[in-house]
């Protein structure tokens, strides 16, 4: 498998879009509230031109497998971002390349200045839940910030200062 990572293209927001969708409905969560009927899912390439945010997509032999980025979500606390549109391909899950991506996400958002990265999810993608959850993500009470996306019903957060003694 040689998978190359980059940032989104034009080109990619057809397929992303599709793979978005069909992760939503996959998993059979709401799709109002979320990614899935927000219109920006159409538009990611134009979307992560906003200033401290980036995508990157995974792609193998010119086939999109999936992409993730970071956004920094209106109403979320100084230094946090909020990780989005994280979603891979079925064929291409279970294959590291969620660790790959998020490693991504981590550095992206280094450069950025970001200090941690939020996200929300749904119960029902136990995989995403469990990787999260492996990669130091802590849940939350409650959602931070304004994403818009009101169906979601996890809510977590990851500092991502250097931890020496992992």
């Amino acid at each position: 498998m040689s998978v190359i990572f980059r940032d989104i293209l034009p080109a990619d927001n057809p397929v992303m879009a599709a793979i978005i969708r069909r992760s939503i409905e996959e998993f059979d969560v709401p799709t109002e509230g979320t990614a899935h009927t927000d219109p920006t899912t159409d538009n990611l390439y134009q979307l992560f031109q906003t200033k401290g945010s980036r995508y990157a997509i995974a792609e193998e032999d010119g086939v999109i497998l999936g992409g993730c980025g970071i956004f920094p979500t209106h109403g979320l606390p100084k230094g946090c971002a909020e990780l989005v549109r994280f979603f891979l391909s079925p064929a291409a899950r279970g294959k590291g390349l969620g660790v790959k991506l998020l490693e991504k996400a981590y550095e992206f958002a280094r450069e950025e200045g970001y200090t941690s990265l939020y996200l929300e999810s749904f119960p029902e993608m136990t995989r995403a839940i469990s990787l999260y959850e492996k990669n130091g993500f802590e849940y939350l009470p409650a959602p931070l910030g304004n994403s818009g996306h009101i169906s979601c019903t996890v809510w977590m957060l990851k500092s991502l200062f250097y931890e020496p003694n992992r």
